[in-house]
């Protein structure tokens, strides 16, 4: 038996105002909830002003993707969030402060450092009251604020639910007890390289189901290929990321300038595809040799540098557990590779050269 059950998460002080009025749209994926956003898009034609809620992947291309309207429409788009910047949990903090300036630049009036304390009606219009006092009218809010796991089924089936990430607790195979597997968002599994986690991805969802299927079968696979996601915000920035990116870990940049080259638009027309999301095994990477010769120790860019490309080490106890590819696309596989090997390095200068960062 599989289990594959995914909740949304919704802000509680909203829950009333949905029923009231339909001012309010929850959004999650377009994958599950397409509807919401061909409403959206019809919205934002109709209104003068939208605010969304939520600093994260969805949020973030949700906001760089109206604020394109701005010019064009006469839209107010807004972004606000309780982090200090765009994608502030994932991305170290200069990054995320200038990704912030970038999604400015898309034409969202951004609002870190803001936490809704109340949502009430005015007139046609939605006041939002913040917890420092300061208020926001918008014609409509958009709530991206990601999931939470279905696990009624816990009860009655008595399975173990994790208390520190969600999600049904399963082992390295995804099985949570003798014939019951779970994958996807509702998995909190053991990663035997990375320790116990929970992913809301879809490359994620690729590759626990594919697993979680072979083992129901009898193949008793531990999970160790590492998923992948990626982002784009806007056409001139885009990144991948595999492992633990948290950006309350240390991390280590290493830039370069970029090209017309190095973007997303460039990305998806070289591609033909705009969905980068893939399940490779690790092809060209398979024989990667890593040089740890140099002693010296790379330091984060300087404030005000321009981050055209690069790559971002996340590490735990001097090992490279995360790694986001800025502006670097189809090196996946490499990722992968150094991840998998676990490996200290002395100098991750050296190791990002795999990357090509410097190719022009």
């Amino acid at each position: 038996f599989l289990v594959w059950l995914f909740l949304k998460k919704e802000i509680g002080i909203l829950l009333n105002l949905t029923r009231e009025k339909e001012q309010l749209i929850q959004i999650r994926t377009i994958s599950l909830q397409i509807e919401d956003f061909r409403s959206l898009e019809k919205i934002s034609r109709e209104v003068k002003s939208v605010t969304i809620i939520g600093g994260g992947f969805l949020g973030s291309e949700l906001a760089c993707a109206l604020g394109r309207k701005v010019q064009s429409k006469g839209l107010e788009v807004i972004q606000m969030f309780p982090e200090n910047g765009n994608m502030g949990r994932v991305l170290p903090e200069y990054l995320s402060n200038w990704t912030t300036n970038k999604v400015k630049q898309e034409g969202v009036d951004v609002i870190p450092n803001a936490v809704v304390k109340s949502v009430s009606l005015a007139g046609d219009r939605l006041l939002i009251q913040l917890k420092d006092g300061r208020k926001v009218e918008t014609d409509h809010i958009v709530a991206a604020v990601g999931l939470e796991p279905n696990v009624e089924l816990a009860k009655s089936a008595g399975l173990e639910v994790d208390s520190d990430f969600g999600g049904f607790r399963v082992n390295a195979e995804l099985q949570a007890r003798s014939n019951i597997w779970v994958a996807g968002d509702a998995a909190c599994f053991y990663d035997i390289k990375l320790g116990r986690r929970r992913v809301e991805h879809h490359d994620h969802a690729v590759v626990s189901g594919r697993l979680a299927g072979e083992n129901m079968t009898g193949a008793s696979k531990p999970y160790w290929h590492q998923s992948m996601f990626w982002s784009d915000l806007g056409p001139d920035v885009g990144y991948e990321a595999i492992g633990l990116v948290d950006s309350g870990l240390p991390t280590v940049g290493v830039f370069a300038k970029g090209t017309a080259k190095d973007t997303p638009k460039s990305a998806t027309e070289e591609s033909g595809t705009g969905i980068r999301s893939e399940s490779e095994t690790e092809l060209e990477a398979s024989e990667l040799k890593v040089s740890a010769a140099s002693l010296s120790t790379p330091q984060a860019p300087q404030q005000g540098e321009d981050y055209g490309k690069g790559v971002i080490f996340y590490l735990r106890d001097k090992v490279v557990v995360g790694i986001v590819l800025w502006n670097i696309f189809n090196r996946m596989p490499i990722a992968r590779k150094i991840i998998k090997d676990g490996e200290e390095h002395t100098d991750l200068n050296e190791v990002a050269k795999l990357f090509n960062i410097h190719e022009e």
